[in-house]
């Protein structure tokens, strides 16, 4: 049986492609990154579209809408302002489905968004064309990811609300990720990281297995900027060294930065490459990602983990058997 779907706000298809694994053909995809764009027709299917989601396209008919609103609104690291004009983008999936005629809608997003007045009110408006509504909150880690990563799962359905997806007993390792990459990158495609500063560097070298911006605080304060010490408690994470043994921190699109978070590599004195970085999200290698390797980094940091989507997909196909 076929199984149409569209997907908005699709970025570069990791939550598509982890659908379309379990038998959903998507039929179309937008978002307004022409390089996402690209990356999505390069390895799902030759569908997306830079489009204006607020344009419903009155001209498809599918069984399932798949959406990644923004999040930026929501997100405890982001402004949590209601008035975020992004956040009512999310309303508009609504409007897709009905015209689309839909079965089933799953949005994804940050778990903030299910206590956010913008779901509410979707879901009473679905409700009264006759779906049925549940959420999920999710570790992308108990899902096989090799990534610790919390996100929301909203269902809307007219067919019934299928289980919820079953988390397995082993967690993948960022040392399992990594495993058959080289420990110095080539600097070639994907096999690129930034080459740090002397500054970076001399950082790098202070901070042990797990450690992050305090170790150099304590070591070798002169190191330091003055900002640091004026909150020293602040965003403790960045300028963090991976552990091999564990699931990473989660990975957004800035991992390119030491300052932005945990993404030094465990051993190396350097931060993760970009495929070290696609690895964390389950992407295969024989992904082709489209752009320049910041762009790239966007891409693969924005995406829901390979593992998590087809932990999610493999219930909701269960509504079509």
């Amino acid at each position: 049986m076929t199984i149409n779907s569209i997907e908005l706000f699709a970025g570069a298809g990791l939550l598509g492609g982890a659908f379309a694994e379990f038998g959903f053909t998507p039929i179309f995809a937008a978002d307004n990154d022409a390089k996402s764009v690209a990356s999505y027709n390069e390895n799902i299917a030759d569908v997306a579209k830079v489009w204006d989601v607020t344009r419903v396209r009155s001209d498809l008919r599918c069984k399932l809408i798949i959406a990644g609103p923004p999040c930026q609104g929501f997100s405890s690291l982001g402004t949590r302002d209601v008035r975020d004009s992004r956040n009512k983008l999310s309303n508009l999936v609504g409007d897709w489905a009905i015209t689309a005629d839909a079965a089933v809608i799953v949005i994804e997003n940050v778990p903030q968004y299910t206590d956010s007045v913008y779901w509410y009110r979707l879901k009473n408006k679905m409700n009264k064309h006759g779906f049925e509504d549940e959420t999920w909150i999710l570790d992308a880690c108990d899902y096989g990811t090799p990534q610790k990563r919390i996100r929301s799962f909203s269902i809307l359905s007219k067919i019934g609300i299928p289980p919820k997806p079953i988390k397995l007993r082993k967690r993948v390792t960022v040392r399992d990720a990594f495993s058959g990459l080289p420990s110095k990158p080539s600097q070639n495609g994907m096999d690129y990281a930034p080459i740090p500063s002397d500054l970076a560097l001399k950082r790098f070298e202070i901070i042990p297995p797990g450690g992050d911006k305090r170790d150099v605080m304590n070591i070798a304060p002169e190191l330091c900027p003055a900002s640091w010490f004026e909150i020293p408690d602040q965003a403790t994470d960045v300028w963090g060294r991976m552990l091999f043994n564990e699931p990473s921190n989660t990975i957004r699109c800035s991992f390119l930065n030491a300052s932005k978070g945990r993404y030094i590599h465990p051993t190396e004195n350097r931060v993760i490459s970009l495929r070290e970085g696609a690895r964390l999200q389950g992407v295969p290698d024989e992904w082709q990602f489209c752009g320049e390797s910041y762009p790239i980094a966007r891409q693969i940091g924005n995406g829901v983990p390979l593992p998590l989507g087809r932990a999610v997909a493999k219930s909701i196909r269960l509504l079509f058997s």
